[in-house]
């Protein structure tokens, strides 16, 4: 018997929209254990808060008993990052009898020093306390390395994103490194701004000593903000022996294709962890990853192939990327550790297994 469930999310997310294509792929995941998903928005900025609420309250009425998963990040629910309204959407889908599970991709209040940073960040841990209380909490970290503690006398449970495209068919290792004798170094995401700007150089210094100590590379860099980091790239690489290919932000498929013939994925985006899904896109098609830990860096994560770096020490990037690059069975070890860990933790039939259980359980 098909069992129906609900994706309900915010506002979309410009240029690419990660929570909606995360919904996508779950969903078709999900069919194979008996759950039709139905995604659904509520499109507050554009039709305004009032419109949208209407909406959603009739929409709800054919959702009694059924599964709702709903999507929260602060700023797809508030424009500021204010997400108060959040706890009305889930009061109103449970006056119309819908069960409901509160995704946390933002598990983190926002930082920041500022007076309305703090206010904030008191709004954000309020309705994020609030929210655990009154659904079923499913966390993309586990939950001991969330800074607020989620209450474990209420239900939740813990289960890792996965890469947003379909899942890859993989090439070996061998295939791949006989294709072409250049290495190739993807980075998948910019950061705007001048956390953005620190990136770039960090990108750029470690590919320029990688290219002395390794050889001639390719550079290869897509997905958000790529495009505008092409200028600051080349000028930072002069004389370098590198290839920078920029790509922008391409369809989903073509990041999976284009991912699956690099040899390492650089990410160097805060630290590594389960709800990185730039990251994970990475693991999923079986590269080495150079990333630097931090609190999130937990299991199942660190079952991937990482060669983890210090940011804390002075050219460790460099030296972890070029032990990559130069250590052919260190790589291929590493490539291998991703794959194993993609079949197993974050593959999507994997992912939608969790989820099947998890919410046959609670029915």
């Amino acid at each position: 018997m098909t069992q129906k469930c609900v994706a309900l999310l915010g506002r979309r997310d410009e240029p690419t929209d990660a929570l909606g294509e995360y919904c996508k792929y779950l969903g078709e995941a999900l069919a194979s254990h008996g759950f039709a998903m139905q995604i659904v928005r509520v499109p507050w900025n554009e039709a305004g808060w009032p419109q949208a609420i209407g909406d959603l309250k009739h929409a709800a009425h054919d959702w009694r008993g059924s599964w709702v998963l709903l999507q929260y990040t602060a700023l797809s629910w508030s424009e500021h990052g204010f997400p108060s309204r959040f706890l009305r959407i889930i009061k109103i889908l449970q006056h119309n009898g819908a069960r409901v599970a509160v995704v946390y991709h933002d598990v983190e209040p926002f930082s920041g020093r500022r007076m309305v940073d703090r206010l904030r960040r008191r709004s954000q841990l309020r309705v994020m306390r609030a929210a655990q209380r009154r659904s079923l909490a499913i966390f993309t970290v586990p939950t001991g390395v969330i800074s607020w503690r989620p209450n474990h006398k209420h239900r939740h449970a813990f289960i890792p994103v996965g890469a947003n495209f379909p899942e890859p068919v993989m090439a070996s290792e061998q295939a791949r490194a006989s294709s072409d004798e250049k290495l190739t170094i993807a980075v998948f995401g910019v950061t705007g701004g001048a956390s953005g700007q620190s990136e770039i150089r960090d990108i750029a210094q470690a590919v320029r000593i990688a290219a002395q100590e390794a050889g001639s590379l390719r550079l290869v860099v897509l997905g958000r903000n790529s495009e505008a980091a092409e200028k600051d790239l080349r000028e930072a690489l002069p004389g370098v022996p590198v290839e920078l290919r920029v790509l922008g932000v391409l369809a989903s498929e073509d990041v999976a294709k284009t991912l699956l013939q690099a040899d390492v994925l650089l990410f160097v985006r805060g630290e590594i962890s389960t709800r990185r899904g730039s990251a994970i896109a990475g693991i999923a098609c079986g590269l080495p990853v150079v990333a630097f830990a931090g609190v999130e860096t937990a299991p199942p994560i660190t079952a991937a192939g990482l060669a983890l770096y210090s940011p804390k020490i002075p050219g460790d990037l460099s030296r972890v990327l070029v032990k990559v690059l130069n250590d052919s069975e260190y790589r291929t070890s590493l490539a291998a550790r991703s794959r194993a860990a993609q079949r197993e933790y974050f593959s999507w039939s994997a992912i939608a297994a969790s989820y099947a259980e998890l919410l046959n359980e609670r029915s």
